[in-house]
C-alpha cells in the first residue's frame, strides 16, 4: 500500500478489506439464525436436520412458492420478516412480497421484534450478493 497515506486511512482500508473477507460467513450465520427464527420449513429441504446440517447459504435457499402462498395466513411480523429475508435471495420476488405485506420503507421494519431486527441488520451489513 502507499505509505504516503495517513495511518488512519490505511487502518480504515484494512478494516474494510477484512470486513468484506469475513462478510460471506457472517451473512450465512445471520441467514441461518433467521431461518431458525422463521422456521426450518421455509428454507432448504424444509427440515430441522437440513437447517442444522447446512454449511452454505445455498443449502438454505428460501422456498419462494411456499412462502408466497402462505403470506395471507401468517402474522404481520412473520410475513414481513420472511419477505425481507427473501429480498436478499431474490430482490424481485422479495420486493413483490414486501409490497403484499404493506411494506413502504425501511421504517416498517420497526414493527419487528429485536431478534428479527438484528437478523435483518446483520444480513444488510454482510450482504455481498447471493
Amino acid at each position: 500500500m502507499n505509505s504516503s497515506l495517513p495511518s488512519d486511512v490505511l487502518d480504515q482500508i484494512v478494516l474494510e478489506q477484512q470486513h468484506f473477507t469475513d462478510a460471506p460467513q457472517a451473512f450465512f450465520e445471520a441467514w441461518k439464525r433467521g431461518a431458525r427464527i422463521a422456521g426450518a420449513e421455509w428454507f432448504g429441504d424444509g427440515t430441522r436436520e437440513g437447517l442444522q446440517k447446512a454449511t452454505t447459504k445455498w443449502d438454505l435457499r428460501p422456498n419462494l412458492l411456499m412462502i408466497s402462498d402462505a403470506l395471507g395466513v401468517l402474522s404481520g411480523g412473520q410475513r414481513m420478516f420472511l419477505a425481507a429475508m427473501v429480498s436478499f435471495y431474490n430482490s424481485h420476488e422479495g420486493g413483490a412480497m414486501l409490497k403484499r405485506c404493506g411494506f413502504e420503507g425501511l421504517s416498517d421494519l420497526g414493527g419487528l421484534d429485536l431478534q428479527r431486527r438484528k437478523v435483518i441488520a446483520d444480513l444488510t451489513l454482510h450482504y455481498t450478493g447471493w
